[in-house]
């Protein structure tokens, strides 16, 4: 017996048990939004939580290249466990939206190398590498401005925003609203892109939610916070 063999079996293990939540109903409605699994994430969540922080298994599970066993290794992984190199293999693997966005924001933005690749990220040609980066940014507007030049994001975000890819833009616009919101030196500003450059203005929001236009989201949050 190797050592890996029982890690093998559990792999096996966990893909039979995802398998058997697949849910038809819910492949349909996640493919809608570009995702290609069917199973409930309350049902995954709760497979992460019996399962508990198992970081190898979390490294075979994302190597299965299955989009449910991905999510379940990114809940069940060690964030600060993996190196530069590898998240930076692993965003790049994650194309679809949910694992693309759960890997960023459960694992990159924990991990020690999150400023280094941030800041890669944030340049590279792929607008959904980008997109990771922007998000990074958007973290660190609201936790950690210092050192950040928020008057060039809003240069860029200006200049770029409007005809960036759907992924890169709403990250990009995610990023404006964060700096609208937290900065108030900023904010008439960041208000005055939005209105002009009118991106998500008539995006569909459900009853009860703000609307990602950054005029109106920002408008609303801050009043929140009065």
């Amino acid at each position: 017996m190797t050592g890996t063999t029982p890690t093998e079996t559990t792999v096996a293990e966990v893909m039979a048990e995802l398998a058997g939540l697949d849910d038809p109903k819910a492949r349909e409605v996640n493919e809608r939004h570009g995702d290609d699994h069917g199973v409930n994430l309350g049902r995954l969540r709760a497979l992460a939580k019996r399962l508990k922080t198992q970081q190898e298994l979390a490294r075979r599970l994302w190597e299965t290249d299955d989009s449910a066993a991905r999510l379940l290794a990114i809940l069940i992984c060690r964030p600060k466990a993996f190196t530069r190199d590898e998240l930076d293999a692993m965003v790049r693997q994650a194309r679809t939206p949910k694992v693309h966005d759960w890997l960023v924001n459960y694992v990159v933005k924990k991990n020690p190398h999150s400023e280094e690749l941030r800041l890669a990220w944030s340049a590279d040609p792929d607008p959904v590498i980008a997109g990771a980066g922007w998000a990074l940014t958007v973290e660190r507007v609201a936790k950690k401005p210092e050192g950040l030049d928020l008057a060039g994001l809003l240069d860029v975000i200006e200049t770029e925003m409007k005809g960036a890819p759907d992924r890169l833009q709403w990250a990009m616009n995610h990023c404006l609203a964060q700096i609208g919101i937290e900065h108030a030196e900023h904010r008439a500003r960041a208000i005055d892109i939005g209105e002009r450059l009118q991106v998500l203005k008539d995006y569909p929001t459900s009853p009860g939610c703000t609307s990602p236009f950054a005029p109106v989201w920002i408008a609303e949050m801050v009043r929140r916070r009065r």
